[in-house]
C-alpha cells in the first residue's frame, strides 16, 4: 500500500514535468510559429514559381509549333520546313526544360525547408552523392541514351520525315524522343534504336541529294547523239510537275563510265531535293529509254552471249564417240561377258 508521503511526492513530480513542458513551449512556440510560417512560405512560393516557369515554357513551345504550322503553309512548305519534325522536336526540348526547371524549383525548396527545420544538410548531401554515384554506375546506359538523346534534339542532327544511317539500322525516322528513335526500314519494319548506341548519323534528307543514272548503249553508236538524246530527255523532265521543283540544277552528263568490246556506259548526273534522289533517277531512266526508243538507239545489258561458231568451237565437240560394248555381239562384247561357271560332279 502506498503511503500519503509517496503519493505526495509522484503528484509533485508531475507537476514539475507538466510546468517544465508549458515553459518550454512557452519559451519555443514563437520559434516554431516563425519556421512554420516560412516553410508554408517556402513551399507556396516553390509551386508559384514551378507553375508559372511551365507555363512560360509552354507558350514558348506552343508559339514554336505555330510557327511551323505557319510556314508549312507557305509555299516551300514540302521543301525547307517540316512542320511534324519541328513539332516533335519543339516538344522535346518544352519536356525536358519543365523537368529541369521542376527538379532545380523544388530540390532548391526541399533544401531550404531543412535548413529551417536546423537539420544538418552536410550527411545528408554526402549521402545522395554517393547514392547518385551508385545510380549512375547502376543506369549508365539509361543515362547515355538520355544525354545523347538531349544533345541529338538540341544540335537538329535529324527529326521526323528524315532518311538517316544510324549505322546499326537505316529507314525513315517516324519518331525522335529522349532515349530511343524509331525507323521505318525499306520493307515497312520499324527499328527502336537507343540513341547511346548511335556512334555515327548519316542524314540522308539535309542539304541536296545526287541522283546518277547509267545507260548502257551498244558499242557503235553515236556517243554525240545518245548524250543529246539523255539532255533532250532532261529538258523535258525539267519542264513538268513536280519535276520541275525536284531538279535543282540541270542534268548533266558526265561522260563515259567504261568501255567494253560490245558496249560503251554514259552516267548522267544531277542534283535533287533532299530525299528525291531515287524517284528522280527512276523518272530519267523512264524517260531516256522512251526517248532511245524513238530514235532507234538500242540500250544493251551487258555482254552479248557468244554462240558456238563465234567462239571457234566444234558444235560437235561436247558429243562422246559411239561405244563398242554398246553392241552386245561385238567382239568387245563378247570379250568383256563374264567366264561361264563349270559344275563338277
Amino acid at each position: 500500500m502506498s503511503t500519503p508521503l509517496a503519493t505526495a511526492s509522484t503528484i509533485d513530480d508531475a507537476q514539475k514535468s507538466a510546468d517544465g513542458a508549458a515553459d518550454y513551449i512557452g519559451q519555443n512556440w514563437a520559434d516554431w510559429l516563425g519556421a512554420g510560417l516560412r516553410i508554408v512560405l517556402i513551399l507556396v512560393i516553390a509551386l508559384v514559381l514551378r507553375v508559372i516557369v511551365r507555363r512560360m515554357l509552354t507558350k514558348v513551345i506552343e508559339r514554336m509549333n505555330r510557327g511551323a504550322e505557319a510556314a508549312a503553309s507557305g509555299a516551300l512548305s514540302g521543301l525547307l520546313v517540316n512542320a511534324e519534325r519541328r513539332r516533335q522536336r519543339s516538344e522535346a526540348i518544352g519536356s525536358v526544360l519543365r523537368s529541369v526547371a521542376s527538379f532545380v524549383i523544388m530540390g532548391t525548396a526541399a533544401l531550404t525547408v531543412l535548413s529551417v527545420l536546423q537539420i544538418n544538410l552536410a550527411p545528408l548531401l554526402a549521402s545522395a552523392g554517393v547514392a547518385g554515384v551508385a545510380i549512375g554506375f547502376g543506369a549508365r546506359n539509361l543515362v547515355t541514351d538520355f544525354l545523347s538523346g538531349v544533345f541529338m534534339i538540341l544540335e537538329d542532327q535529324y527529326g521526323v520525315g528524315d532518311v538517316i544511317d544510324a549505322g546499326v539500322a537505316s529507314g525513315t525516322v517516324i519518331e525522335v524522343g529522349l532515349r530511343v528513335t524509331k525507323l521505318r526500314g525499306d520493307n515497312g519494319e520499324i527499328w527502336y534504336i537507343r540513341n547511346g548506341e548511335v556512334k555515327r548519323i548519316g542524314n540522308l534528307s539535309q542539304g541536296w541529294a545526287t541522283a546518277t543514272v547509267d545507260v548502257r548503249i551498244g558499242y557503235h553508236e553515236d556517243l554525240d547523239r545518245a548524250r543529246a538524246l539523255i539532255l533532250q530527255a532532261a529538258e523535258e523532265m525539267a519542264k513538268t510537275q513536280p519535276w520541275d521543283e525536284v531538279l535543282w540544277e540541270p542534268v548533266e552528263v558526265l561522260g563515259l563510265e567504261s568501255v567494253t568490246a560490245y558496249s560503251m556506259v554514259l552516267q548522267a548526273q544531277a542534283r535533287t531535293m533532299p530525299g528525291k534522289a531515287l524517284s528522280a533517277a527512276r523518272e530519267l531512266r523512264w524517260r531516256i529509254k522512251r526517248t532511245f526508243d524513238e530514235a532507234g538507239i538500242a540500250i544493251v545489258g551487258g555482254l552479248p552471249a557468244a554462240t558456238d561458231d563465234e567462239a571457234g568451237v566444234d558444235p560437235t565437240a561436247g558429243i562422246a564417240a559411239p561405244s563398242a560394248l554398246a553392241n552386245p555381239v561385238s567382239p568387245q562384247a563378247l570379250a568383256a561377258q563374264p567366264l561361264p561357271t563349270s559344275t563338277t560332279k
